[in-house]
């Protein structure tokens, strides 16, 4: 019983392995081809903006505190409006 399951799964590494041989026997062989990832067009990096400076980030938080109390805005509200308002879409 053991030896006819080893004998199995010799088999079936043999077959496994048979066929990736045979991947690699059908790619091209001539010297000149050049692969698919030497020819494709990089993709960019996206470059990082820099920050702004810290304290205009705080002045333009509370500039807009200051006009979500004077409109009374409360809550989530109050919250989409700050955000908004500090990304300058208002």
């Amino acid at each position: 019983m053991k030896t006819s399951i080893i004998a199995v799964l010799f088999g079936v590494v043999g077959l496994a392995s048979t066929s990736a041989f045979a991947l690699d026997a059908a790619a091209p062989a001539s010297p000149t081809a050049t692969p698919k990832a030497a020819t494709a067009t990089p993709t960019p990096i996206p470059t990082m903006t820099a920050k702004p400076d810290k304290a205009e980030t705080h002045a333009r938080s509370q500039e807009c505190s200051k006009e979500a109390d004077a409109l009374g805005k409360h809550g989530a509200e109050r919250r989409k409006f700050r955000e908004k308002c500090k990304r300058g879409e208002k």
